[in-house]
């Protein structure tokens, strides 16, 4: 055995992999969870997976049962209502909680179960919403409902108070810091008015899905109990205090015991617990609370009568017929079984402690990694330092990376490095405003500082003024392994930790990743250079076509990257999500004005007259990479073409050339777009990409050593057409490009943007066979490519400023063999 694993069994043996259980940890990876060869799977808090039995048993279950809609009164139907029944009973049980004070309402995920009581609560202007900072975004959307029915609203950070002296009840050790108060009605509500009987709503996660912080659930007794001296001083004291428990993260290793913590509303998602089925949530209320919620809509199953002519309804009596609006979904409802019963064949309590011996192994391991300067690598989010009533963590990891310097590696570039190591994680918010802001510090100022920088969900700005604008979250789940938790730490040692007597090799983390020697540079110049190819992309995303010479234009090489294809959500169509648009090939025929198209997938090619054809379709702005251009259309019949092509309904767009080429910045930083001063079409970022035939050379080299290394089981060559280029060039040494401030090609000039950013899309391979995707060549340019976040191989160009009006010259063409010059003026 490996030592290392020695090591870790030794403190977390007890715990770790089911040692009292029907199967160890390797014997349910190797039986339920094959697909994860060759994966680590580090997003349960995302969504956990499901066991291959237990699909097989659902699949048994639905392919030899017959299950009829429950709102009927046949046998199956009947069947139904008993399978959704016990159900019912399954989840309380799993909850601890007596049918005698709860019911289980099924409804379409947590965010629906959070949705319903937040519309049926019964707000008035006495009435306050309080919640955790720590809170998700669905959680903090019960805001909306409390605000615009004039009710407060208002988020607490909560902390335990040190007594030296003993005290008096739990409430006495913990106090709340209360934020702003948050009212929408303009009209001042008076103090004195809020005295009353008004029903409050507090809520709290059973466990962060931002830090893994798991709150102590005596805020249920505390809140419902002592609210008077909790919040003693504030307007809010009096009245009825009910508690939401979001558990959608939490019940998964340890949910709620509601017989010890009753709650009033308790809410849960089934794939968080057992990975499928996803769509389908529950809302668990006690029955005095759920008799409170005020539900205005009604709909089939929901009412005993109703007349449709005047207004008349009776609804029923009972709490989850009256709350569940339509069929509910009975086939999804018949599957939990199964997903329990993979849950207690281990025990919850075991659950918890498996994956708490990954997690707690995992940030040690983390914290222990220091930079050949002595420097810390990670910065875990699990503060000791804040006083949070809480009474352990979850099996959640959040953490950012920083370099030897102190200086931070975004998070997007440790979630594009990690895929490309087979590494499933996620990165940002995840959907936690309050806690990220909380956990990096992030001030109000910032956050709106971030927004006007453009930055939202989802995006690519991970670092704004040197913050991090999120983190890296990894989480564990029943089936995880030690073996996940390895791959994942050695994947960060070998990615972003300094070694010693790495400084000059430029690999990984160097501020400077890739090497740019201070002297001797015009002794690199001194080889000769030759313009090898030239390659032309009519249409964005799809193959382009190689010519021996070519015209420019005043935006780079006439017709390249003038049209686009589109979907009619409005959705610019790409290799990145649809890789066979790689399968569409291109010609431009300069001497008959047409552009021929093909694919394998029709009959006949498409002919595009690159100048009549334009009349019969409409006008369209078109947004890209923070820039609006206006576009031309085409008939039906041109679009019918290219949604047979690509198998998804488009149209094919083309720039206007009359058009403005800035009609409107959206971000103040251009988005993707590194061309802000020269006209640019439909290409990525700017005029021109260039590659070098002797740094594709290396490439290939290097991937030909790591197989020999047995990093990869085949050989691959890479074609310098895998990357797209412009033009390729022929001479010098690799990778001399880098340092090149401008070039002169033949009598034309050119200004270098540096490097270009690559990603996925150069792994992807049009073969007989198809489209194939692979990790190469991107994973080994991630080991020595890499500069500030980005993976860089090849550079973009400009034509410089005094060649714009090219157009209008008669030598304006660039042709295969012509003379390189870099630095030339």
């Amino acid at each position: 055995m490996d030592p290392e694993k020695e090591e870790f069994l030794e403190e977390f043996g007890a715990d770790y992999g089911y040692p009292s259980g029907p199967k160890s940890i390797d014997q349910i990876r190797a039986t339920e969870f094959k697909r994860l060869d060759g994966l680590v799977y580090l997003d349960h808090a995302g969504s956990t997976l499901y066991s291959e039995l237990q699909m097989e048993a659902v699949f048994r279950d639905l392919t030899t049962n017959v299950y009829g809609n429950p709102h009927s009164q046949s046998d199956s139907s009947s069947a139904t209502c008993e399978i959704v029944r016990e159900a019912r009973q399954q989840v309380l049980e799993y909850f601890n909680a007596s049918p005698k004070d709860y019911k289980c309402i099924f409804t379409s995920g947590a965010s629906a179960a959070l949705k319903l009581v937040g519309e049926a609560f019964p707000w008035s202007q006495k009435s306050c919403f309080m919640y955790t900072m720590e809170n998700h975004n669905s959680v903090l959307g019960i805001r909306e409902y409390a605000l615009s029915q004039g009710a407060a609203a208002f988020a607490v950070d909560i902390e335990e108070t040190v007594h030296h002296e003993v005290s008096n009840g739990i409430a006495a050790s913990v106090s709340l810091s209360q934020h702003q108060i948050q009212r929408r009605n303009e009209e001042k509500v008076l103090e004195e008015e809020l005295i009353g009987d008004a029903y409050n709503l507090f809520a709290f996660p059973s466990e962060c899905n931002f830090s893994g912080l798991r709150f102590s659930l005596d805020l249920v007794k505390i809140i419902k109990e002592d609210s008077e001296k909790i919040l003693e001083g504030s307007p809010f004291c009096n009245g009825r205090w009910m508690v939401l428990v979001d558990a959608a993260k939490g019940c998964a290793t340890e949910p709620p015991d509601l017989s010890k913590y009753p709650a009033d509303f308790v809410i849960i998602s089934f794939y968080k617990i057992f990975g499928y089925p996803t769509g389908l949530g529950a809302l668990i209320a006690r029955n005095d609370a759920a008799k409170l919620l005020k539900k205005t809509y009604f709909s089939g199953g929901t009412v005993a009568a109703s007349i449709s002519d005047i207004d008349f309804v009776k609804r029923r009596e009972g709490i989850e017929e009256l709350f569940e609006d339509g069929t509910a979904s009975f086939l999804s409802i018949a599957s939990i079984r199964h997903g329990f019963k993979i849950l207690n064949s281990l025990t919850i309590s075991a659950i918890g402690r498996h994956t708490a011996a990954l997690a707690t192994y995992l940030r040690k391991m983390l914290l222990a990694l220091r930079h050949e300067n002595g420097a810390s690598v990670c910065k875990v989010y699990k503060s000791d330092s804040l006083k949070v009533l809480c009474r352990e963590w979850g099996p959640i990891v959040s953490f950012n990376l920083k370099r030897p310097d102190g200086s931070w590696f975004g998070y997007r570039e440790v979630e594009k490095l990690s895929s490309l190591s087979g590494i499933q994680l996620r990165t940002g918010c995840f959907c936690n405003p309050g806690a990220c802001a909380k956990y990096l510090g992030l001030s109000h100022l910032d956050l709106r500082s971030n927004m006007e920088a453009g930055h939202v969900c989802w995006d690519d700005y991970d670092i704004l003024n040197g913050k991090p604008t999120g983190a890296v979250r990894v989480s564990f789940g029943y089936m995880s392994s030690y073996e996940d938790a390895k791959k994942f730490i050695d994947f960060v040692k070998s990615s972003f930790v300094s070694l010693p007597n790495q400084t000059g090799l430029g690999y990984h983390l160097r501020e400077r990743s890739i090497p740019f020697p201070d002297k001797g540079l015009e002794s690199r110049f001194t080889s000769s250079f030759f313009l090898k190819s030239i390659t032309i992309y009519p249409i964005k995303s799809c193959a382009g076509f190689s010519t021996e010479k070519w015209p420019l234009s005043i935006s780079g090489l006439r017709y390249d990257h003038e049209w686009l294809l589109k979907s009619l959500t409005g959705e610019i169509l790409t290799q990145k999500k649809l890789p066979e648009m790689c399968l569409i090939s291109t010609f431009i025929d300069l001497h008959w004005g047409i552009m021929f198209v093909e694919s394998p997938r029709c009959k006949e090619g498409l002919q595009i007259n690159l100048k009549s054809d334009l009349k019969s379709g409409g006008r369209e702005e078109v947004d890209l990479y923070g820039q609006r251009y206006e576009a031309q259309g085409y008939t039906n019949e041109v679009n019918n073409w290219f949604s047979l092509a690509i198998g998804r309904t488009c149209c094919l767009l083309r720039y206007s050339m009359s058009n403005d080429y800035l009609l409107l910045n959206k971000c103040k930083n251009g988005g993707m777009r590194r061309d802000m001063q020269s006209r640019v079409t439909f290409a990525n970022e700017a005029q021109f990409l260039l590659i070098s035939e002797e740094s594709v050379s290396d490439l290939n080299n290097r991937i030909s050593s790591n197989v020999q290394k047995g990093a990869f089981e085949m050989p691959v060559q890479i074609n310098p057409m895998r990357f797209r280029p412009n033009l390729v060039i022929s001479g010098g040494e690799p990778y001399v490009e880098d340092e090149w401030r401008n070039l002169k090609i033949g009598n034309k000039y050119f200004t270098s943007l540096g490097g270009c950013n690559r990603c996925q899309m150069i792994n992807v391979v049009h073969t007989a066979g198809g489209v194939q995707k692979s990790n190469e060549p991107l994973a080994t340019l991630a080991s020595y490519r890499r500069s500030k976040g980005k993976i860089l191989f090849g550079i973009l160009l400009r034509l410089h400023e005094t060649d714009y009006e090219v157009e209008q010259e008669t030598d304006s063409w660039l042709q295969v063999g012509q003379e390189v010059h870099p630095n030339s003026f």
